[in-house]
């Protein structure tokens, strides 16, 4: 059966740009799928090298600083294709993106797994962490739900923050918090 796992997807163009991306990809059996927005980075590199880099960590500030900054994080070179490795993933897959299929305003790649690596154990998210995922995710959806709308689901999940969270995700949340607060979305 397919699940979602948030990750830190990293592409590079044909210049060897990195983009980092946090990205709820598709895991079913042995395929991986990606379903980028067509107007992002990641789309534009994948359709450029079909090579991608899926990083699974439980930094969750990696996913606030990089779903609304341009952050380059610390990495490693990947093995088997052209891409980088987040120094600090817990497990990651090299891949190569092919089958492009266009679905709305998405496309969808399925990506053959040519390498996976377990660099370290993954302990786990938190309440606190997995508080932080959402509201990553919600701070990219500024532009459809509105300032207003995120600010009240951010009240909900700073409780939650408050109440489990580390040093890490405070900071996270933080950032995110005040991203929202400067939108005019």
């Amino acid at each position: 059966m397919p699940f979602i796992l948030e990750t830190i997807v990293i592409t590079q163009d044909e210049n060897g740009l990195p983009n980092f991306a946090p990205m709820g990809v598709t895991f079913e059996d042995d395929k991986i799928f990606l379903r980028p927005y067509k107007e992002t980075t990641t789309y534009t590199n994948l359709v450029a090298t079909g090579q991608a880099v899926i990083n699974l960590t439980d930094n969750v500030l990696l996913f606030a600083e990089g779903a609304v900054g341009q952050f380059q994080f610390p990495t490693l070179p990947a093995e088997r294709v052209k891409g980088l490795v987040l120094q600090d993933a817990c497990t990651y897959y090299e891949c190569t993106a092919r089958d492009l299929r266009d679905e709305g305003e998405r496309a969808r790649f399925a990506c053959t797994v040519v390498k996976k690596v377990v660099l370290r154990e993954f302990i786990g998210f938190n309440r606190a962490k997995n508080a932080v995922v959402e509201a990553a995710i919600l701070a990219t959806r500024v532009r459809f739900l509105g300032q207003a709308h995120i600010l009240s689901e951010f009240k909900r999940l700073g409780e939650i923050v408050d109440k489990t969270g580390g040093e890490q995700e405070h900071t996270a949340f933080q950032y995110l918090f005040e991203h929202i607060s400067r939108s005019h979305g």
